[in-house]
């Protein structure tokens, strides 16, 4: 499954209205550990068509990190039926995303 690039305007729509497992990654593209993850985030979306994986961008989508308390990028954020399940911040290896979502 390809990654889902989130706004204000589909949030709501792509997360808190999803029937699977969503993983969001909060990023910048000014960001080095974020550009580091982006392939470890495409793996776990190839990997895990039970999970819908997705990215924001905090600079363009300020709103959506401070409702979500992000202070620190990357950050990931796992929401199950609406709901936030988890949180882990800093580039981490594939496994702990997955733990996240699982």
């Amino acid at each position: 499954m390809a990654v889902v690039k989130l706004t204000t305007g589909n949030f709501d729509q792509e997360v808190m209205n999803a029937d699977q497992p969503v993983l969001v990654d909060f990023y910048a593209d000014w960001c080095g550990p974020c550009k580091m993850m982006g392939p470890v985030v495409e793996e776990v979306a190839q990997e895990n068509p039970d999970v819908k994986v997705c990215k924001i961008n905090i600079d363009e989508n300020m709103e959506i990190a401070q409702r979500y308390g992000v202070m620190s990028i990357p950050t990931f954020i796992a929401f199950k039926s609406g709901e936030m399940a988890g949180k882990q911040i800093g580039a981490v290896p594939k496994g702990a995303l997955l733990d996240l979502v699982k």
